[in-house]
């Protein structure tokens, strides 16, 4: 992983664990960003690499609950709906909480380098639940995907 990467990663005190899964990520999971396998994949490998590294927490992929309502960031007018199978609303990619809780921890977005949409929509989310849902952290990460490839190419940690 680039040296620019780590250093901006490690800006945070939630960069340590996120490294430590990135890492484990691409020695144990580059086959999946090297054949372009769905996001959703990537996502889920990530999350279980993540959960080792957080174990006081609950790590869950597109968790879409706050208590027992669904979570909603109203400034996007996107509201979660358990039926989407298209990831077109606020589900976050992977979250670190205290379920049951108001303790939202760590949020981020994942996008692989293959992926045509627009990154806006990962940053006006995450600004959301940092801003709204009083996520401690949000991070975007981009993995290098397709053709061969395998890595990390940007992260970025959101502020306010």
């Amino acid at each position: 992983m680039d040296e620019a990467i780590r250093t901006k990663l490690l800006e945070s005190e939630a960069g340590k664990p996120v490294l430590d899964a990135l890492t484990a990520l691409l020695a144990q999971d580059a086959y999946l960003l090297r054949v372009d396998a769905n996001e959703r994949s990537v996502v889920h490998r990530f999350a279980l690499h993540l959960q080792a590294q957080l174990p006081k927490l609950h790590v869950d992929c597109e968790y879409n609950r706050d208590g027992v309502d669904p979570k909603r960031i109203q400034h996007l007018y996107l509201n979660p709906d358990s039926e989407d199978t298209e990831a077109k609303t606020v589900f976050p990619d992977v979250i670190a909480h205290s379920r049951d809780s108001k303790d939202n921890y760590l949020v981020i977005e994942l996008k692989k380098t293959t992926n045509t949409v627009s990154r806006e929509v990962d940053f006006a989310k995450l600004r959301g639940y940092k801003g709204n849902l009083k996520y401690h952290f949000a991070l975007f990460i981009e993995l290098a995907a397709g053709e061969g490839k395998a890595g990390v190419s940007r992260v970025e940690w959101i502020d306010g």
